[in-house]
């Protein structure tokens, strides 16, 4: 039996999406008093994300199922062994991919998060799973924590942090991606520059949308 579908994994992340779905309405009340276009302001900006992210320093900004089982997937056909994950939050993510380490007969998975309340609970949740041997969390802004000691090769990057950022952290582990390896950007449609870049096969990848908010990519060779 894999590890994601083991009854007590199963129930772990049905519980961690549960707590994701009934702090929907608490997410969006962290940013009422801003104007949609402020919000888009916010999301885009490459220096005033963290006065955004700020305000969700209590509720967990997960993936969706169908994401978190595309990771698994993902991570388990690619025999992953080395992932790199941005934005960790409460963890449900990380412990998809970590899952797929396990069952893939072991690896590293390197995640940053720059809240300290929300390392605490993803090392928690990863205890709870069982799987936290398999995962180093860095706290601290990306920009920095995933700028050094990063594997010599990479086979899967999931990119959900602030979104202004995803070219630029991109730029930390591009050299290091192996031909083939996936890019998985979760609300990539906030992102205009990453997106213009992997679409773009002379920039070296073949680029889908996955659903309705997630940008599948591939290294190419």
């Amino acid at each position: 039996m894999t590890t994601l579908v083991s009854p007590e994994f199963a129930d772990l992340l049905d519980r961690l999406f549960k707590q994701a779905s009934a702090a929907r309405e608490e997410t969006r009340r962290a940013v009422a008093d801003l104007s949609d276009e402020e919000q888009a302001g916010l999301m885009r900006s490459r220096t005033d994300y963290r006065a955004l992210y700020s305000r969700f320093n209590n509720v967990p900004l997960a993936v969706s199922r169908e994401t978190g089982t595309l990771l698994y997937m993902l991570a388990r056909g690619a025999r992953a062994r080395n992932i790199v994950e941005f934005g960790t939050s409460f963890g449900i993510s990380t412990l998809h991919l970590a899952a797929a380490l396990r069952d893939n007969g072991g690896g590293r998975l390197i995640t940053s998060e720059f809240e300290p309340s929300k390392v605490a609970r993803a090392r928690n949740n990863l205890v709870a799973g069982g799987l936290l041997d398999l995962v180093e969390i860095r706290e601290g802004d990306a920009l920095t924590t995933l700028r050094a000691d990063l594997p010599e090769t990479i086979d899967l990057v999931l990119l959900d942090g602030a979104k202004a950022l995803y070219p630029d952290i991109l730029d930390l582990m591009e050299n290091r991606l192996k031909p083939g390896a996936f890019v998985v950007a979760d609300n990539a449609d906030s992102s205009p520059y990453y997106l213009a870049r992997v679409r773009s096969p002379a920039n070296g990848y073949l680029s889908v949308p996955f659903g309705e908010d997630v940008e599948l990519s591939m290294r190419l060779g």
